[in-house]
């Protein structure tokens, strides 16, 4: 079994890298492999709208968020970690996130579908609670089950020495890490006795103004 976490930060081993950290070398420890996708410093478009990736399922802007999908198809769960920027997930991994999961709900969702998946912030001092509830919500609308710990997962400090002293945070990464270790293993011996997944309906789309 295979987690990919995903740093949001333009920092590679920052805050938000400390936290992601923790949860890695927890989730080794479970026997779950892991790898750190750094999404990087270049610009991230937004989505164009173009809806380009229904025909081809790729992004037509083709950077990090196509490298990433390329990896999420075999990757068994996903954690996606974030600063906070005024009280909310930072530009880049927002913009990531929006043609990431855009792309893959035009396809057919096999990147993400009832894959488990956590939200993982890190702030100086305020807004992670603002930033989780952003990012928890593109989980919740690709069927993907979410991974809880004991307290919202969070850490705080502004260097990672900081972050590292933060040791409520720290245990939460590794309380989330070995829970989200325990549900794949679940998941695994569910699959193993044939249990079949859930029955998919077509989908019905409503529009709130009509004729």
């Amino acid at each position: 079994m295979h987690v990919i976490l995903v740093n949001g930060s333009p920092h590679p081993e920052g805050c938000t890298y400390t936290a992601l950290g923790e949860v890695a070398r927890t989730l080794n420890t479970e026997g779950i492999t892991t790898e750190i996708f750094q999404i990087g410093t270049r610009p991230i478009a937004g989505c164009k709208a173009d809806k380009a990736c229904a025909k081809t399922g790729r992004c037509s802007t083709n950077d990090c968020v196509n490298d990433f999908l390329d990896i999420a198809k075999d990757a068994d769960g996903f954690v996606f970690g974030s600063p906070v920027h005024y009280a909310a997930a930072g530009g880049a991994i927002s913009s990531f996130m929006d043609r990431a999961f855009y792309t893959d709900s035009n396809g057919t969702r096999k990147c993400f579908y009832l894959k488990p998946a956590a939200a993982v912030v890190s702030a100086r001092r305020a807004g992670t609670t603002t930033a989780l509830d952003q990012l928890n919500k593109f989980f919740g609308i690709a069927e993907m089950p979410i991974i809880s710990s004991r307290f919202w997962n969070m850490v705080h400090g502004a260097t990672p020495e900081d972050v590292k002293k933060d040791l409520e945070g720290m245990q939460t990464m590794r309380v989330l890490a070995r829970n989200m270790a325990w549900f794949l293993k679940c998941k695994e011996a569910g699959v193993k006795t044939g249990l079949p997944l859930p029955v998919k309906e077509d989908k019905v789309w409503t529009n709130f103004i009509r004729d």
